[in-house]
Protein backbone atom coordinates (compact mmCIF):
# COMPACT_ATOMS: atom_id res chain seq x y z
CA UNK A 1 0.00 0.00 0.00
CA UNK A 2 2.80 2.59 0.81
CA UNK A 3 4.85 1.71 -2.64
CA UNK A 4 1.39 2.19 -4.49
CA UNK A 5 0.69 5.89 -2.59
CA UNK A 6 4.60 7.18 -2.81
CA UNK A 7 4.02 5.64 -7.01
CA UNK A 8 0.94 7.61 -7.36
CA UNK A 9 2.91 10.62 -5.40
CA UNK A 10 6.04 10.17 -7.90
CA UNK A 11 3.74 10.02 -11.00
CA UNK A 12 1.97 13.26 -10.22
CA UNK A 13 5.25 14.81 -9.37
CA UNK A 14 6.77 14.45 -12.34
CA UNK A 15 3.49 15.30 -14.61
CA UNK A 16 3.54 18.45 -12.87
CA UNK A 17 7.14 19.58 -12.79
CA UNK A 18 8.19 18.37 -16.19
CA UNK A 19 5.41 20.68 -17.38
CA UNK A 20 7.05 24.21 -17.79
CA UNK A 21 4.02 25.98 -18.46
CA UNK A 22 1.95 24.13 -15.60
CA UNK A 23 5.06 25.30 -13.10
CA UNK A 24 5.08 28.90 -14.53
CA UNK A 25 1.73 29.64 -14.88
CA UNK A 26 0.76 27.60 -11.30
CA UNK A 27 3.52 28.32 -8.50
CA UNK A 28 5.18 31.39 -10.14
CA UNK A 29 3.08 33.20 -11.37
CA UNK A 30 0.12 34.04 -9.37
CA UNK A 31 2.83 35.20 -6.22
CA UNK A 32 4.22 37.42 -8.84
CA UNK A 33 1.48 39.16 -9.92
CA UNK A 34 -0.22 39.18 -6.90
CA UNK A 35 3.17 40.81 -5.20
CA UNK A 36 3.59 43.53 -8.29
CA UNK A 37 -0.31 43.87 -7.58
CA UNK A 38 -0.84 44.80 -3.91
CA UNK A 39 2.88 46.37 -3.86
CA UNK A 40 1.75 48.97 -6.76
CA UNK A 41 -1.76 49.74 -5.29
CA UNK A 42 0.09 50.47 -1.63
CA UNK A 43 2.31 53.03 -3.32
CA UNK A 44 -1.02 54.18 -5.29
CA UNK A 45 -3.15 54.60 -2.28
CA UNK A 46 0.05 56.25 -0.44
CA UNK A 47 0.02 58.88 -3.39
CA UNK A 48 -3.72 59.82 -3.07
CA UNK A 49 -2.96 60.43 0.67
CA UNK A 50 -0.05 61.37 1.35
CA UNK A 51 2.65 64.57 0.25
CA UNK A 52 5.77 64.32 0.12
CA UNK A 53 7.92 64.33 3.12
CA UNK A 54 9.86 67.77 2.16
CA UNK A 55 6.43 69.16 1.21
CA UNK A 56 5.56 72.65 2.45
CA UNK A 57 2.34 74.13 3.58
CA UNK A 58 1.15 77.34 1.28
CA UNK A 59 -0.94 78.66 4.03
CA UNK A 60 -2.93 81.66 3.15
CA UNK A 61 -3.74 84.05 6.75
CA UNK A 62 -5.92 86.78 7.43
CA UNK A 63 -4.79 88.87 10.57
CA UNK A 64 -2.48 86.51 11.13
CA UNK A 65 -0.65 86.95 14.67
CA UNK A 66 2.88 87.31 15.37
CA UNK A 67 2.84 84.64 17.66
CA UNK A 68 1.64 82.24 14.95
CA UNK A 69 4.01 83.57 12.50
CA UNK A 70 6.76 82.86 14.99
CA UNK A 71 5.71 78.97 14.23
CA UNK A 72 6.71 79.30 10.83
CA UNK A 73 10.09 78.82 11.34
CA UNK A 74 11.09 75.17 11.68
CA UNK A 75 8.00 73.70 10.56
CA UNK A 76 6.68 73.04 6.98
CA UNK A 77 4.64 75.60 6.56
CA UNK A 78 4.68 79.46 5.10
CA UNK A 79 2.20 81.95 5.75
CA UNK A 80 0.80 84.59 3.19
CA UNK A 81 -1.52 87.65 4.84
CA UNK A 82 -4.25 88.30 2.82
CA UNK A 83 -6.94 90.61 3.92
CA UNK A 84 -10.14 90.39 4.48
CA UNK A 85 -11.73 91.30 1.71
CA UNK A 86 -10.10 88.30 0.18
CA UNK A 87 -11.58 85.88 2.12
CA UNK A 88 -14.58 85.14 -0.06
CA UNK A 89 -12.30 84.76 -3.12
CA UNK A 90 -10.15 82.65 -1.45
CA UNK A 91 -13.01 80.62 -0.48
CA UNK A 92 -14.62 79.97 -3.74
CA UNK A 93 -10.68 78.97 -5.18
CA UNK A 94 -10.62 76.89 -2.51
CA UNK A 95 -13.97 74.60 -3.26
CA UNK A 96 -13.29 74.63 -6.93
CA UNK A 97 -9.43 73.41 -7.18
CA UNK A 98 -8.06 76.43 -8.58
CA UNK A 99 -6.51 77.89 -5.48
CA UNK A 100 -2.55 78.59 -5.74
CA UNK A 101 -2.53 77.98 -1.98
CA UNK A 102 -3.49 74.78 0.34
CA UNK A 103 -5.33 76.20 3.31
CA UNK A 104 -7.21 79.50 4.40
CA UNK A 105 -6.58 80.55 8.06
CA UNK A 106 -9.21 82.87 9.23
CA UNK A 107 -7.87 84.58 13.03
CA UNK A 108 -9.39 86.99 14.66
CA UNK A 109 -8.31 91.09 15.10
CA UNK A 110 -6.14 91.21 17.76
CA UNK A 111 -5.57 87.19 18.76
CA UNK A 112 -2.82 87.76 21.02
CA UNK A 113 -4.61 90.21 22.94
CA UNK A 114 -7.67 88.67 22.84
CA UNK A 115 -6.11 85.14 23.88
CA UNK A 116 -3.75 86.78 26.68
CA UNK A 117 -7.06 89.21 28.13
CA UNK A 118 -9.45 85.40 28.26
CA UNK A 119 -10.12 83.83 31.25
CA UNK A 120 -10.57 80.10 31.00
CA UNK A 121 -12.53 79.59 34.10
CA UNK A 122 -15.02 82.68 33.69
CA UNK A 123 -16.02 80.87 31.08
CA UNK A 124 -17.56 82.49 27.82
CA UNK A 125 -16.87 82.45 23.76
CA UNK A 126 -12.65 82.04 23.58
CA UNK A 127 -11.26 83.56 20.72
CA UNK A 128 -12.11 80.84 17.46
CA UNK A 129 -9.08 80.39 14.39
CA UNK A 130 -10.97 78.81 11.20
CA UNK A 131 -9.04 76.55 9.17
CA UNK A 132 -10.66 75.98 5.33
CA UNK A 133 -9.40 73.30 3.22
CA UNK A 134 -10.71 70.92 0.81
CA UNK A 135 -10.23 66.81 1.98
CA UNK A 136 -10.07 66.10 -1.73
CA UNK A 137 -7.13 67.57 -2.33
CA UNK A 138 -3.80 65.48 -0.30
CA UNK A 139 -1.79 68.58 -0.07
CA UNK A 140 -4.34 70.58 1.05
CA UNK A 141 -5.77 68.27 3.91
CA UNK A 142 -2.35 67.24 4.44
CA UNK A 143 -1.68 71.23 5.53
CA UNK A 144 -4.79 71.35 7.25
CA UNK A 145 -3.56 68.49 9.31
CA UNK A 146 -0.15 70.31 9.79
CA UNK A 147 -1.93 73.26 10.99
CA UNK A 148 -4.13 71.73 13.39
CA UNK A 149 -1.36 70.15 14.94
CA UNK A 150 0.79 73.06 15.46
CA UNK A 151 -1.96 75.36 16.82
CA UNK A 152 -3.11 72.47 19.21
CA UNK A 153 0.02 72.50 20.75
CA UNK A 154 0.40 76.30 21.33
CA UNK A 155 -3.11 75.85 22.37
CA UNK A 156 -2.20 73.51 25.00
CA UNK A 157 0.71 75.66 26.19
CA UNK A 158 -1.84 78.41 26.56
CA UNK A 159 -4.15 76.37 28.75
CA UNK A 160 -6.77 75.93 26.03
CA UNK A 161 -7.77 79.72 25.77
CA UNK A 162 -8.88 79.75 21.96
CA UNK A 163 -10.64 76.98 20.18
CA UNK A 164 -10.11 75.93 16.31
CA UNK A 165 -12.77 75.74 14.14
CA UNK A 166 -15.32 75.77 16.88
CA UNK A 167 -19.23 75.16 16.42
CA UNK A 168 -20.84 73.05 13.43
CA UNK A 169 -19.62 75.11 10.65
CA UNK A 170 -18.22 73.23 7.48
CA UNK A 171 -14.78 74.10 7.34
CA UNK A 172 -13.72 70.98 5.08
CA UNK A 173 -15.17 72.84 1.67
CA UNK A 174 -14.96 69.71 -1.05
CA UNK A 175 -18.06 69.36 -2.84
CA UNK A 176 -20.63 66.06 -2.87
CA UNK A 177 -19.06 66.33 -6.24
CA UNK A 178 -15.34 66.36 -5.61
CA UNK A 179 -16.08 63.47 -3.12
CA UNK A 180 -18.00 61.19 -4.77
CA UNK A 181 -15.54 62.05 -7.99
CA UNK A 182 -12.20 61.59 -5.99
CA UNK A 183 -13.83 57.66 -4.45
CA UNK A 184 -15.32 56.30 -8.00
CA UNK A 185 -12.26 57.60 -10.36
CA UNK A 186 -10.08 55.67 -7.62
CA UNK A 187 -12.16 52.49 -7.46
CA UNK A 188 -14.28 51.88 -9.85
CA UNK A 189 -11.59 51.44 -13.23
CA UNK A 190 -10.28 48.47 -11.39
CA UNK A 191 -12.91 46.83 -9.99
CA UNK A 192 -14.31 46.72 -13.57
CA UNK A 193 -11.01 45.90 -15.12
CA UNK A 194 -11.61 42.91 -12.46
CA UNK A 195 -15.45 41.97 -13.16
CA UNK A 196 -14.92 42.12 -17.03
CA UNK A 197 -12.39 39.92 -17.26
CA UNK A 198 -13.75 37.80 -14.53
CA UNK A 199 -16.95 37.61 -16.69
CA UNK A 200 -14.48 36.39 -20.17
CA UNK A 201 -12.65 33.98 -18.19
CA UNK A 202 -16.21 32.50 -17.07
CA UNK A 203 -16.78 31.86 -20.86
CA UNK A 204 -14.32 31.99 -23.13
CA UNK A 205 -12.13 28.92 -22.13
CA UNK A 206 -14.69 26.68 -21.80
CA UNK A 207 -16.20 27.39 -25.39
CA UNK A 208 -12.66 26.92 -26.87
CA UNK A 209 -10.26 25.16 -24.87
CA UNK A 210 -13.14 23.35 -23.48
CA UNK A 211 -14.24 22.33 -27.67
CA UNK A 212 -10.87 21.46 -28.04
CA UNK A 213 -10.23 19.02 -25.03
CA UNK A 214 -13.97 17.49 -26.07
CA UNK A 215 -12.86 17.24 -29.38
CA UNK A 216 -16.02 18.89 -31.09
CA UNK A 217 -13.95 21.31 -32.22
CA UNK A 218 -13.09 19.16 -35.10
CA UNK A 219 -16.60 18.84 -35.65
CA UNK A 220 -17.22 22.63 -36.24
CA UNK A 221 -13.63 22.71 -38.45
CA UNK A 222 -14.75 20.20 -40.94
CA UNK A 223 -17.77 22.19 -41.63
CA UNK A 224 -18.15 24.27 -45.18
CA UNK A 225 -18.19 27.16 -42.79
CA UNK A 226 -15.73 29.76 -43.19
CA UNK A 227 -12.90 29.70 -40.27
CA UNK A 228 -13.14 33.45 -40.18
CA UNK A 229 -17.02 32.78 -39.73
CA UNK A 230 -16.23 30.33 -36.56
CA UNK A 231 -13.95 32.80 -34.76
CA UNK A 232 -16.44 35.82 -35.60
CA UNK A 233 -19.58 33.88 -34.39
CA UNK A 234 -17.70 33.14 -31.28
CA UNK A 235 -16.26 36.45 -30.33
CA UNK A 236 -19.96 37.82 -30.52
CA UNK A 237 -21.90 35.34 -28.65
CA UNK A 238 -19.09 35.51 -26.15
CA UNK A 239 -18.95 38.97 -25.62
CA UNK A 240 -22.57 39.44 -25.34
CA UNK A 241 -22.34 37.10 -22.36
CA UNK A 242 -19.34 38.83 -21.00
CA UNK A 243 -21.15 42.70 -20.92
CA UNK A 244 -24.46 41.08 -19.13
CA UNK A 245 -22.05 39.92 -16.95
CA UNK A 246 -20.00 42.87 -16.61
CA UNK A 247 -23.21 45.34 -16.42
CA UNK A 248 -24.41 43.40 -13.62
CA UNK A 249 -21.44 43.61 -12.06
CA UNK A 250 -21.30 46.94 -12.74
CA UNK A 251 -24.53 48.07 -11.34
CA UNK A 252 -23.80 46.00 -8.07
CA UNK A 253 -20.45 48.42 -7.83
CA UNK A 254 -22.31 51.33 -8.34
CA UNK A 255 -25.26 50.73 -5.84
CA UNK A 256 -23.02 49.24 -3.51
CA UNK A 257 -19.76 50.96 -3.12
CA UNK A 258 -21.74 53.84 -1.11
CA UNK A 259 -22.49 51.37 1.66
CA UNK A 260 -18.57 49.68 0.83
CA UNK A 261 -17.33 52.94 1.96
CA UNK A 262 -19.14 53.08 5.56
CA UNK A 263 -21.96 55.17 4.31
CA UNK A 264 -19.23 58.13 3.97
CA UNK A 265 -21.11 61.39 4.09
CA UNK A 266 -20.61 63.06 0.61
CA UNK A 267 -20.56 60.01 -1.62
CA UNK A 268 -23.24 59.63 -3.95
CA UNK A 269 -23.23 58.11 -7.49
CA UNK A 270 -26.33 60.48 -8.73
CA UNK A 271 -23.76 63.35 -8.86
CA UNK A 272 -23.07 61.49 -12.48
CA UNK A 273 -24.92 62.36 -15.37
CA UNK A 274 -27.17 60.14 -18.22
CA UNK A 275 -24.09 61.23 -20.33
CA UNK A 276 -21.51 60.03 -18.11
CA UNK A 277 -22.72 56.59 -18.06
CA UNK A 278 -23.45 56.24 -21.84
CA UNK A 279 -19.96 57.16 -21.98
CA UNK A 280 -18.97 54.70 -19.80
CA UNK A 281 -20.85 51.99 -21.38
CA UNK A 282 -19.42 52.76 -24.74
CA UNK A 283 -15.54 52.20 -22.78
CA UNK A 284 -17.03 49.17 -21.43
CA UNK A 285 -18.66 47.85 -24.69
CA UNK A 286 -15.08 48.30 -26.51
CA UNK A 287 -13.07 46.69 -23.71
CA UNK A 288 -14.87 43.32 -23.59
CA UNK A 289 -14.32 42.89 -26.98
CA UNK A 290 -10.40 43.44 -26.63
CA UNK A 291 -11.01 41.14 -23.52
CA UNK A 292 -12.65 38.46 -24.80
CA UNK A 293 -10.66 38.37 -28.27
CA UNK A 294 -7.34 38.07 -25.73
CA UNK A 295 -9.29 35.17 -23.84
CA UNK A 296 -10.31 33.81 -26.84
CA UNK A 297 -7.01 33.59 -28.50
CA UNK A 298 -5.10 32.29 -25.17
CA UNK A 299 -8.05 29.47 -25.00
CA UNK A 300 -7.16 28.65 -28.70
CA UNK A 301 -3.36 28.26 -28.20
CA UNK A 302 -3.95 26.20 -24.82
CA UNK A 303 -4.57 22.32 -24.91
CA UNK A 304 -7.16 22.46 -21.92
CA UNK A 305 -9.69 24.63 -20.00
CA UNK A 306 -6.84 24.02 -17.09
CA UNK A 307 -3.99 25.43 -18.92
CA UNK A 308 -6.18 28.02 -20.78
CA UNK A 309 -7.19 29.02 -16.70
CA UNK A 310 -4.12 29.29 -16.17
CA UNK A 311 -2.18 31.13 -18.98
CA UNK A 312 -5.38 33.85 -18.54
CA UNK A 313 -4.86 34.20 -14.87
CA UNK A 314 -1.76 36.05 -15.00
CA UNK A 315 -3.03 38.21 -18.00
CA UNK A 316 -5.82 39.20 -15.58
CA UNK A 317 -3.80 40.25 -13.07
CA UNK A 318 -2.29 42.46 -15.44
CA UNK A 319 -5.58 43.79 -16.29
CA UNK A 320 -5.67 44.77 -12.66
CA UNK A 321 -2.61 46.98 -12.53
CA UNK A 322 -3.46 49.12 -15.50
CA UNK A 323 -6.71 49.81 -13.48
CA UNK A 324 -4.63 50.74 -10.75
CA UNK A 325 -3.07 53.11 -12.83
CA UNK A 326 -5.92 55.13 -11.94
CA UNK A 327 -4.68 55.56 -8.37
CA UNK A 328 -1.59 57.05 -9.18
CA UNK A 329 -1.70 60.83 -11.17
CA UNK A 330 1.67 60.34 -11.93
CA UNK A 331 0.46 57.55 -14.21
CA UNK A 332 -2.97 59.23 -15.74
CA UNK A 333 -2.02 60.10 -19.21
CA UNK A 334 -3.60 63.00 -21.19
CA UNK A 335 -2.19 62.90 -24.17
CA UNK A 336 -4.28 60.49 -27.09
CA UNK A 337 -1.60 58.62 -28.18
CA UNK A 338 -1.00 57.17 -24.47
CA UNK A 339 -5.16 56.34 -25.19
CA UNK A 340 -3.90 53.40 -27.54
CA UNK A 341 -2.26 51.30 -25.18
CA UNK A 342 -5.55 48.42 -24.57
CA UNK A 343 -6.53 47.70 -21.08
CA UNK A 344 -4.82 51.05 -20.02
CA UNK A 345 -7.10 53.22 -22.12
CA UNK A 346 -9.98 51.66 -21.01
CA UNK A 347 -8.72 51.79 -17.14
CA UNK A 348 -8.09 55.87 -17.66
CA UNK A 349 -10.91 56.73 -19.87
CA UNK A 350 -13.17 55.45 -17.14
CA UNK A 351 -10.76 57.17 -14.56
CA UNK A 352 -11.65 60.51 -16.29
CA UNK A 353 -15.17 59.87 -16.24
CA UNK A 354 -15.80 59.46 -12.45
CA UNK A 355 -13.42 62.03 -12.01
CA UNK A 356 -15.36 64.21 -14.24
CA UNK A 357 -12.63 65.51 -15.85
CA UNK A 358 -14.07 64.22 -19.70
CA UNK A 359 -11.71 64.20 -22.36
CA UNK A 360 -14.04 63.24 -25.85
CA UNK A 361 -10.85 62.89 -27.34
CA UNK A 362 -9.13 60.26 -25.76
CA UNK A 363 -12.59 58.11 -25.15
CA UNK A 364 -13.25 58.11 -28.93
CA UNK A 365 -9.38 57.09 -29.01
CA UNK A 366 -10.39 54.48 -26.71
CA UNK A 367 -13.35 53.13 -28.31
CA UNK A 368 -12.21 53.24 -32.05
CA UNK A 369 -8.68 51.43 -31.35
CA UNK A 370 -10.23 48.79 -28.98
CA UNK A 371 -12.95 48.16 -31.73
CA UNK A 372 -9.99 48.26 -34.17
CA UNK A 373 -7.88 45.53 -32.07
CA UNK A 374 -10.72 43.21 -31.19
CA UNK A 375 -10.90 43.20 -35.16
CA UNK A 376 -7.19 42.16 -35.53
CA UNK A 377 -7.42 39.42 -32.64
CA UNK A 378 -10.83 37.86 -34.15
CA UNK A 379 -8.34 38.07 -38.08
CA UNK A 380 -5.85 36.24 -35.48
CA UNK A 381 -7.84 33.74 -33.97
CA UNK A 382 -9.47 32.61 -37.55
CA UNK A 383 -5.79 31.60 -38.57
CA UNK A 384 -5.43 29.75 -35.49
CA UNK A 385 -8.20 27.88 -36.43
CA UNK A 386 -6.95 27.02 -39.69
CA UNK A 387 -3.82 25.97 -38.20
CA UNK A 388 -4.09 21.83 -37.71
CA UNK A 389 -1.23 22.27 -35.25
CA UNK A 390 -2.94 24.69 -32.70
CA UNK A 391 -6.31 23.43 -33.11
CA UNK A 392 -5.38 19.51 -32.78
CA UNK A 393 -2.41 20.02 -30.30
CA UNK A 394 -2.22 17.44 -27.79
Amino acid sequence: MKNSILTIMKKEFVRFFTDRRMVLTTVIMPGLMIYLLYSFMGSGLASQFETDEDYVSNVYAVDLPESVRAMEEGAPVEFTQVSAEDVDKSLDALENGEAGFDLLAVFPKDFDAQVAAYDVAAGGEAPAVKLYYNSTDSDSQSSYHVMTGLLDTYESALANKFDVNPGEDTYDLATEEDMSAQIFSMMVPMLMMVFLFSGCMAVAPESIAGEKERGTIATLLVTPMKRSHLAIGKIISLSAIAILSGLSSFLGTMLSLPKMMGDMEGVNANVYKMTDYILVLLVVLSTVLVIITLVSIISAFARNVKEATGWVTPVMIISMLLGVTSMVESLCMTDPVWFLIPLYNSAQSMNGIFSMDVNVVNIVVTVVSNVCYAGIGVFVLAKMFDSEKVMFSK
